[in-house]
């Protein structure tokens, strides 16, 4: 991927020494346009990223992964297809605020992410990255998030529910509630696995706003009964 254009590797030695010269300018140096700047966090293969930019020619998209053969897949796609509105940065998530200026990013997306049951400081929805998302989005900054886990799904609506944070879109089935059509329609393969499963799929849509401090929703929330990524039944206490 190294010969990709379209993809953004920085050795961490480098961002500790020079930072990143693309913080703050993203949209002058990469995109060469004003539009919105638009995250999929976690972004594997880059199936949603590509998809949100296929249908949203207006609108700037940035996959963000650590795991580059993975990521490989959509970079690849994106730059045969000329898709001068997509790009890939390889990084841990936790370094956004290294990358990406205060209120330099309008959305992000977080597409089917491990729930993290046992460990709430890496779930996606935890208080620890809303507070990084907030330094890097504007006020009424949207996140999306798409899971097959009710436990994700409920621990992230218990969380927004305590920080008082804007709820848009809600629902446990997406595609029995009606609101599919409020929703891109990009079904990936992993998805579509869920979904092969008998699984229904749980969205949420919310504002991060920026709060002095985040609260962690003190809740007991029953786990789900399989484990996310083929790894068999477990058993534990939230």
């Amino acid at each position: 991927m190294a010969s990709f254009p379209n993809v953004y590797e920085y050795p961490f030695s480098v961002l500790e020494r020079e930072g990143c010269e693309l913080r703050g300018r993203w949209n002058e140096r990469v995109f060469r346009n004003d539009n919105p700047v638009i995250l999929e966090l976690g972004c594997g293969r880059g199936e949603y990223t590509v998809g949100l930019g296929r249908i949203n020619p207006d609108r700037n998209f940035i996959g963000i992964d650590i795991k580059g053969a993975r990521m490989w897949a959509g970079a690849k796609e994106a730059l045969e297809n000329e898709m001068n509105n997509v790009a890939f940065l390889r990084t841990n998530i936790e370094l956004l605020p290294r990358f990406f200026a205060a209120g330099e990013v309008s959305e992000i997306w977080l597409t089917f992410p491990d729930p993290q049951m046992k460990k709430c400081n890496k779930r996606l929805t935890s208080t620890r990255f809303i507070s990084l998302y907030s330094a890097i989005m504007p006020d009424d900054g949207l996140v999306h998030l798409k899971t097959d886990s009710l436990f994700l799904y409920t621990y992230t609506c218990e969380m927004l529910k305590v920080n008082n944070l804007p709820v848009i879109l809600s629902t446990d089935d997406l595609y029995s509630s009606g609101l599919a059509v409020s929703m891109p329609p990009i079904k990936t393969a992993y998805e579509q696995q869920w979904l092969d499963r008998g699984l229904t799929i749980k969205c949420l849509s919310f504002v991060c706003g920026k709060r002095e401090r985040y609260v962690e929703p003190d809740v007991e929330i029953e786990p789900d009964s399989y484990r996310s990524f083929g790894r068999g039944k477990i058993s534990i206490k939230n």
